[in-house]
């Protein structure tokens, strides 16, 4: 069975092992980034990961990654779930990630691709915009729905109040 939480410390030395292995950059990533990021773990092993960096009303999505042995078993998908769920519930509006392999994917889960310019300023000046991808690395944007009223809130949360 496959579990789900927040990254702590203790993960990072596999967070980087894992992200290294699925090519995708890790010098910028300290602990205490951490608190946006979650990890899968099957076996008590980390299995995948993925982290939101919020700047304001908008994020970064970026570090999904999963195992290769354990691919195509829902790991990012319910993972990327998780993370843009507790996004709206802290009024994120709009998610940006950037790509070199993974563009269809994310458009199946409602990212649409935007110029790299059109991105925040804040989310612009971080590692990842300035020299940890590529300028060929695809821009994507995908607008969160955010609750309208308090029981919508609590809804989103899990709190339902029936």
């Amino acid at each position: 069975m496959t579990d789900y939480g927040q990254a702590s410390v203790e993960d990072l030395p596999a967070i980087l092992a894992l992200l290294k292995s699925c090519g995708l950059p890790t010098q910028d990533i300290t602990p205490a980034m951490l608190g946006g990021f979650l990890v899968a773990r099957h076996g008590g092993r980390v299995v995948g990961v993925a982290g939101v960096l919020p700047a304001g009303t908008d994020a970064l999505l970026r570090s999904v990654a999963v195992a290769p042995d354990h691919r195509g078993l829902g790991i990012a998908e319910r993972l990327c779930d998780i993370l843009e769920q507790r996004a709206t519930q802290a009024g994120i509006a709009n998610l940006y990630l950037l790509t070199q392999t993974a563009e269809g994917y994310f458009a199946q889960r409602g990212f649409r691709p935007i110029e790299r310019a059109q991105a925040p300023g804040a989310l612009q000046a971080t590692a990842e915009f300035q020299q940890l991808c590529p300028a060929s690395a695809v821009c994507m944007r995908k607008a969160l729905q955010l609750p309208r009223t308090e029981a919508e809130r609590g809804r989103a949360a899990g709190l339902d109040s029936a």
